[in-house]
């Protein structure tokens, strides 16, 4: 049973930085699409960024493009995102997630195995 675990999450001030982990175990992340996906209070899970196994590529939302990071070390099993600028409307509760396939989705649907998700609070 593949078991996602994040780490990394915290508190930031507007403007800051942090960097998120996502370690994978009984699994590999390598072969796969990997997303991060996060959940604020009263809303819908949405879709911040994914990378595909298929050289690397990344996808980020609109609202993180420019800001936010996804990338891999195989080596590891992890897949990480790196965020900069935070801002206040990004404090959320953050997932990472396994693929279905090696192509990056932006959909919650296209995703089989989930972490318990990281908490991320930007506020001054």
């Amino acid at each position: 049973q593949v078991q996602l675990l994040e780490s990394g999450g915290g508190l930031a001030q507007p403007g800051g930085s942090l960097r998120l982990s996502c370690t994978a175990s009984g699994g590999s992340l390598s072969t796969y699409s990997v997303g991060w996906l996060r959940q604020a209070p009263g809303k819908d899970r949405e879709f911040v960024a994914a990378i595909s196994e298929h050289r690397d590529g990344t996808y980020y939302s609109d609202s993180v493009k420019g800001r936010f990071t996804i990338f891999r070390d195989n080596a590891k099993n992890t897949v990480y995102l790196e965020m900069n600028s935070l801002k206040p409307e990004d404090t959320a509760v953050y997932y990472c997630a396994r693929g279905h396939s090696v192509y990056a989705s932006s959909s919650p649907k296209d995703y089989d195995y989930w972490g318990q998700g990281a908490q991320v609070t930007v506020s001054s």
